[in-house]
């Protein structure tokens, strides 16, 4: 379980700094876990910009 935790995490740290780590990503007991993370990161940052852009167009 620690090794999943620490694989989503490395995978979300990873997305939000805007880089991947393949072999992270294809390894066989976490690949699934860090890919995950990854995505979940990238979410946030779409997140971010959507509120971003929203706060931009409502304030002209």
């Amino acid at each position: 379980m620690d090794d999943a935790l620490r694989a989503y995490g490395a995978g979300r740290i990873d997305a939000l700094a805007g880089t991947r780590d393949a072999d992270r990503a294809r390894h066989p007991v976490t690949g699934a876990d860090y890919r995950m993370g990854f995505l979940d990161g990238r979410i946030e940052i779409f997140r971010m910009f959507a509120g971003v852009r929203r706060i931009l167009d409502t304030d002209g």
